[in-house]
């Protein structure tokens, strides 16, 4: 009578078993009016973010033509004034798709939850089934036949088991198809996070820019007094220029020992002989990076607070690790050396910091470099906190992406791919910024060459 009682089990949880797996593997859908919703979002912050690009391009024309008048203290006020209203539309531009690609990170985050939950009830349905399927293994096959009432119960009861077998076989291969879509998603999320991330820092070095253009103007009046004289009398200084560039300090985060530019301008010469990569293109990489504002260099120093550290900012698969051996092999305590803080939106963290030193190389990049690095240099280990290091560091990886060819869109290719790893237009501000800043430091060289 047990074992009939266990077949009448059976056959209430076979159907209740059954039942949850059709309901289990339907996907958690939205509605159709939320789909309408998000769509119409989506196209009033393209149209938005068109007619922005739109201005931006109407201010560059503006800006290349008063570039071509005569230097005069006007035009340059007046060149300065519509950079930082090009700079403002710019970071209006990237603002909204800082909005969308955080909208689509939320979407992303509800649906990795719900394929979580999803899993999680389909593990306990499996369970289920398995316990059932085991009771039923303990029933031999003559047992059923004794206990069956009729032939057609027997046979009943034998379809029964079978479809048993079959509905364990159905959750397990929903399992393994969930588990796939959620390491899906779960890359997916990842992309969104890097995107955001690099909009964000996109959006510091837009503000960075803003502010220093809004420098250059008061520094500009204040020397002049607002006088045409004064102003061609220091546009013609060449000598007095080059003595400001030789003594102006070229801050590199992360670096005990500060120094100037005409040493700057030296190391930046010796890694183009050895790698093809313009000195003025080097130096506005290494000054890009490092000036990223207070998120660079500024976690694991010492007396920052736990969640400041290493073990926190560093993704732990990728980077920990060879953190710990970057620094074990230099000898330097892996918990006072600076490393960049991961970038937060709203009080959240985005991403993974713990980029090193003036060249912002994450463990995992310096690893894949630094025997090149030692081979130019003879020492026995590269330091990715070392002035020559990182320069000479930053050149390889740039000419790896191929900034030796010396052209302008190359050199801002290389950039980009230094930046984010490829040339998504979302990011152009950063290789558009550092090509303004080659310029301007090409310039200074090109002063400093004229007063020798």
């Amino acid at each position: 009578m047990q074992d009939v009682f266990k077949l009448r089990i059976f056959r209430g949880t076979f159907v209740a078993g059954i039942v949850c797996v059709f309901v289990i593997t339907g996907i958690f859908g939205y509605t159709r009016r939320a789909q309408a919703d998000t769509a119409s979002e989506k196209a009033q912050l393209e149209q938005e973010l068109q007619q922005i690009e739109d201005q931006i391009k109407q201010y560059e024309g503006e800006l290349a033509t008063t570039q071509t008048q005569k230097k005069t203290l006007q035009n340059k006020i007046a060149g300065l004034k519509k950079q930082r209203d090009k700079l403002g539309l710019q970071i209006k531009a990237t603002t909204l798709k800082l909005k969308d690609v955080s909208n689509k990170l939320v979407v992303t985050e509800k649906k990795v939850d719900e394929t979580a939950q999803k899993i999680d009830q389909h593990r306990a349905l499996l369970a289920q089934l398995i316990k059932q399927v085991h009771e039923s293994d303990q029933i031999t096959f003559l047992d059923t036949m004794l206990i069956a009432n009729t032939l057609s119960d027997f046979f009943l009861e034998i379809d029964q088991l079978d479809q048993l077998q079959i509905g364990l076989r159905d959750v397990l291969k929903n399992t393994k198809e969930l588990k796939k879509e959620l390491d899906d998603k779960a890359g997916q999320l990842q992309d969104q996070k890097t995107s955001v991330g690099n909009l964000l820092s996109i959006q510091s070095l837009q503000q960075q820019a803003v502010d220093q253009s809004k420098r250059e103007q008061d520094t500009l009046l204040k020397e002049t007094g607002g006088r045409e004289k004064q102003y061609q009398q220091v546009l013609s200084d060449v000598r007095k220029r080059a003595a400001e560039i030789r003594s102006r300090i070229y801050e590199l985060v992360g670096v005990s020992k500060q120094i100037n530019f005409g040493e700057a301008v030296s190391l930046a010469q010796w890694a183009s002989n050895l790698t093809g990569v313009r000195p003025a293109f080097l130096l506005a990489i290494i000054k890009q990076e490092s000036n990223l504002g207070r998120n660079v260099g500024t976690c694991n120093r010492p007396g920052d607070p736990p969640e400041k550290s290493w073990r926190v900012v560093m993704k732990p698969e990728r980077d920990q690790p060879l953190f710990k051996q970057i620094t074990e092999e230099l000898g330097l305590d892996p918990d006072t050396m600076p490393v960049s803080c991961p970038m937060t939106r709203n009080g959240k963290k985005i991403g993974w910091g713990g980029a090193m030193g003036p060249a912002q190389f994450i463990p995992s990049t310096w690893i894949r470099h630094r025997n090149e690095v030692t081979a130019i240099t003879g020492q026995a280990t590269a330091n990715p906190w070392d002035t020559r290091d990182a320069f000479i560091a930053s050149a390889i990886l740039l000419k790896s992406n191929g900034a030796a060819a010396q052209t302008k869109d190359a050199e801002w290719r290389a950039a980009m791919r230094y930046f984010s790893g490829g040339t998504n237009p979302a990011f152009r501000f950063y290789g558009d910024n550092v090509m303004t800043i080659t310029k301007g430091f090409q310039e200074d060289i090109d002063n400093l060459n004229a007063a020798k």
